[in-house]
């Protein structure tokens, strides 16, 4: 693994040991399951401390690009493959094992018109406090899933929930991720977009949680169209967030 400097860390020391919780206050996860993410922000260009991946929320650069990522893999909307390709989306999807179940020729397609695949563990747990034993089998075993389905091992990593501590970190390292990611915004059911911290407004650099099977009303692709209206809007397009990392 390349190693980063250390002013790519978002927490260091005490802070890293504290899981970031007092970064942004209290939030629901992007996974909506009512748990509150431990945010901060980072510019991960260059190497971290002591081998541990940087945590980030959002990238610093002067690119006009915001970043699509989207959770769990529940949903699997045929046209949201179509959008993806029409569009050339180079959008994130983190899966997790349990929730996929039969449905990974669906991210198969996905991936095979640009879209990026990544670890969101085998079975959602909340991970921080749980041993090292238990949070290296959640992450390395979805390594190891999507290795077999897909011939590849992800170098991104979103906890569920958006919780963490140390050994996640550790953990993580030792299964191969370079970074974990988490969201400075993250879509609501309404379409609106919900701030874990800062001004109430997209940036570049932001890194974007589109959570899966949230909205009755609404599909995957729609919620979609009516998210890249926003960026769009704002002069911002959807980069690659593996290309920042």
């Amino acid at each position: 693994m390349r190693r980063r400097s250390p002013a790519a860390v978002v927490c260091a020391g005490a802070i890293l040991l504290a899981g970031c919780a007092g970064a942004a206050g209290e939030h629901t996860g992007a996974d909506g399951r009512g748990q509150s993410p431990a945010h901060a922000s980072s510019d991960v260009r260059g190497p971290d401390q002591g081998g541990l991946p940087p945590v980030l929320d959002h990238v610093r650069t002067r690119d006009r690009v915001v970043f699509l990522t989207y959770d769990d893999g529940a949903e699997r909307d045929p046209r949201f493959v179509t959008l993806v390709r029409e569009r050339r989306l180079p959008v994130s999807m983190f899966l997790t094992d349990s929730v996929v179940g039969p449905g990974y020729g669906h991210f198969a397609r996905l991936r095979a018109v640009g879209a990026s695949i990544q670890n969101h563990t085998l079975d959602h747990p909340a991970l921080r406090g749980l041993p090292y034993a238990g949070q290296r089998a959640e992450i390395c075993g979805q390594q190891h899933k999507l290795r077999s389905r897909f011939g590849i091992r992800p170098r991104l990593f979103r906890p569920p929930y958006g919780t963490y501590d140390t050994t996640t970190l550790r953990a993580a390292a030792d299964c191969g991720i370079r970074a974990i990611v988490l969201w400075r915004a993250s879509l609501n059911p309404d379409g609106t977009l919900t701030y874990t911290r800062g001004k109430p407004a997209l940036r570049p650099g932001d890194v974007i949680s589109v959570p899966s099977g949230e909205s009755a009303s609404l599909t995957l692709t729609e919620q979609t169209e009516r998210l890249l209206r926003e960026i769009e809007g704002r002069g911002l397009r959807v980069g690659r967030l593996e290309n920042y990392v």
